[in-house]
């Protein structure tokens, strides 16, 4: 793909590809020199001739070139840099804008690709929302503000692995330039350098997939988030019927699980000894559960399950964590209801009727396709998920 000019004043984004791994694998699509950290040459190699790297002793690096089968020691890490300005790094097979800073870490190898703002924005937003159809541009473009956002709030923010971002959902997924689309760089470009503040600073742009019908407040769902007054509940409701909701068009909109006994007794054998601890480490058979605590948007607060060994209470972070499918998948929100079927006293089933996905905080992703194929503009979808803040271009 072409190379992505530079706009005056835009920062660089580093971000964690392979962190303290055995190994990695390095190349470039074009001409590329390999240099210390401080610009020294250490080779100039021809394009797609791969080079690996492995931790070696006192903190050094070990380089392999498939030239040369003999390694040989870098101590302070060193950068991959393509010559050419259209070619791109190629980091564990796949290409990335930018260079590539190979680092020691605690115990491996970590690759940071950096890489300019907007180009990293390619990939993050056709990842985390994409491009489906014309009516949904404004709904890209919203997104890639909340992404631009949420990386600038960022930077530093995981300065003690030497990068800013991981390249996972942790953070924000980012696969370089195979993810990217001309649609989603168009939406990109429409909006760059441009960020949401809250009194002057950058806020905290979370968003989830499908709110479900509302999403929540940050206080409900993370602790120490009352410096968060714009990341409020917001209702996604348009209509007076059951589906007029704008997030109603997600494939997850609507879902359900159960379990039997048995399989219940199974998931949660397996996932409340993390959340409990030794307590859980035997407790026999599931006897009862319920939504002890319910935040006013109806997402499970506090979860109880009650076993032949004792009562265990799970916190609002850890529900979705702890009372997972039969298949072992993560549900796919803590906004359900929970049906317990017995026979007699003796549990029998517990059904999950579920909405949305995700933690359903900040934007709803489908929401704001949602609204976005009603009419409205990115700069008023902004402002319904975030309240109160300002639109303002950083550069």
């Amino acid at each position: 793909r072409p190379p992505v000019p530079r706009l005056s004043g835009e920062p660089w984004v580093r971000v964690g590809i392979v962190v303290d791994r055995d190994s990695a694998a390095l190349s470039a699509t074009s001409q590329f020199r390999v240099l210390t950290a401080d610009g020294g040459i250490i080779a100039v190699v021809d394009s797609g001739m791969t080079w690996t790297v492995a931790p070696g002793d006192a903190g050094e690096l070990r380089l392999t070139r498939p030239d040369r089968p003999a390694p040989f020691g870098v101590n302070g890490g060193f950068i991959v840099r393509p010559d050419h300005a259209g070619g791109a790094v190629v980091i564990a097979g796949r290409r990335y804008r930018g260079e590539a800073r190979v680092l020691r870490g605690s115990s491996g190898v970590t690759v940071v690709n950096v890489v300019p703002m907007e180009s990293y924005l390619l990939s993050v937003v056709a990842l985390e929302l994409g491009f489906r159809d014309p009516r949904d541009r404004q709904a890209v473009m919203a997104q890639a503000v909340a992404a631009r956002t949420y990386a600038v709030r960022f930077r530093g923010r995981r300065e003690a692995l030497g990068f800013d971002v991981y390249a996972t959902d942790a953070d924000q997924v980012y696969t370089g330039i195979a993810s990217e689309s001309e649609e989603v760089a168009d939406a990109v470009r429409r909006t760059s350098g441009e960020i949401l503040t809250y009194r002057g600073e950058p806020i905290q742009a979370l968003f989830h997939s499908t709110c479900g019908w509302s999403t929540e407040t940050a206080a409900q769902v993370f602790q120490n988030n009352a410096d968060t007054p714009y990341l409020r509940a917001v209702s996604d409701r348009f209509g007076r019927g059951s589906h007029d909701y704008y997030c109603a068009i997600s494939p997850r909109f609507r879902w359900r699980e159960e379990w039997d006994a048995a399989a219940l007794s199974a998931v949660v054998a397996q996932t409340l000894p993390a959340v409990a601890g030794s307590r859980a480490a035997t407790f026999g058979r599931v006897t009862d559960i319920r939504a002890s605590r319910v935040t006013p948007t109806g997402r499970v607060a506090e979860l109880t399950i009650t076993t032949t060994d004792g009562s265990f209470v799970v916190p609002q972070g850890r529900v979705r964590e702890v009372l997972r499918s039969a298949s072992g998948a993560q549900l796919s929100s803590n906004m359900l209801q929970l049906h317990v079927e017995r026979r007699g006293s003796e549990l029998v089933r517990v059904v999950a009727a579920g909405a949305g996905y995700g933690h359903g905080v900040g934007m709803c992703q489908f929401g704001a396709v949602g609204r976005a194929r009603h009419g409205q503009r990115y700069r008023s979808i902004l402002a319904t998920y975030y309240h109160d803040t300002a639109l303002e271009r950083m550069y």
